[in-house]
């Protein structure tokens, strides 16, 4: 049985990319700041499914998690680096340099201590190797307006991704990026309804969103390739969406 983690367990595109593993044999820790979010992740997975609460831009925390996993299965095959979030909508003098961190915190600091730890646990372990596939973002190369935090996190997650890839190569360590557009997921049903997603003129306009099923189906085309295969950048979007020649 091999063994995963995914970070952002709790709801929404982490909850359905681990559900998807634990019903294709996986051993998952779900990662997550909410303990009863993360239980509702898991249930009816029997112990296949460990929950693990952890905030992931506590430095402390992430080793603690990893160090406990490392004791009781001993080997990682797969992070799942997906734990993330932004502001509102807001120029850039208008966020102030809390939210600026904060954002930071989660998006790429948490993500480093994660891949950190997973990338120690593949390195020592016998045999050697595993995958680690980062949450990126479509904002990543196309970024909304009003959203320079997330944006600039995201485009980071793209050097994190490669650098990683670079140096992992050598002990095996497949390292990649699933890009997403319009997931539909609780935080973004306002794209597609009410007055929808913010437009680079200023306007707001609705736009298709992209079901859940299809983000894990993706995923897990990734997660289970050989650690011969690699995929560096996979972008999965809602087809009408905006995003080659956005705005």
């Amino acid at each position: 049985m091999k063994n995963a983690v995914v970070t952002g367990a709790g709801s929404g595109i982490g909850r359905a990319c681990a559900q998807a593993l634990l019903k294709h044999g996986w051993q998952v820790a779900l990662l997550g700041r909410r303990a009863e979010a993360l239980q509702e992740t898991a249930a009816g997975f029997g112990a296949a499914a460990w929950v693990q609460p952890c905030d992931v831009s506590n430095e402390v925390q992430v080793q603690a998690a990893f160090a406990a996993l490392r004791e009781r299965w001993g080997r990682l095959d797969l992070l799942f680096n997906n734990a993330g979030g932004g502001l509102g909508a807001k120029l850039p003098d208008e966020v102030s340099g809390s939210e600026w961190r904060a954002v930071v915190d989660v998006n790429l600091n948490g993500a480093f201590y994660c891949l950190r730890e997973a990338f120690a646990l593949m390195r020592a372990q016998r045999p050697q190797g595993g995958r680690i596939i980062n949450n990126g973002s479509l904002a990543a190369y196309v970024p909304r307006p009003q959203t320079i935090a997330y944006a600039a996190t995201k485009s980071a997650i793209s050097g994190l991704t490669r650098a990683a890839a670079l140096d992992g190569r050598v002990y095996s360590i497949a390292v990649g990026q699933l890009d997403i557009g319009n997931a539909a997921t609780p935080l973004t049903i306002g794209l597609a309804n009410g007055p929808g997603a913010l437009q680079p003129d200023g306007t707001r306009r609705p736009e298709p969103q992209l079901d859940l099923d299809s983000v894990a189906q993706t995923f897990l085309a990734m997660a289970e390739l050989p650690l011969s295969a690699n995929v560096l950048f996979s972008t999965v979007m809602a087809t009408q969406m905006p995003f080659v020649g956005r705005g």
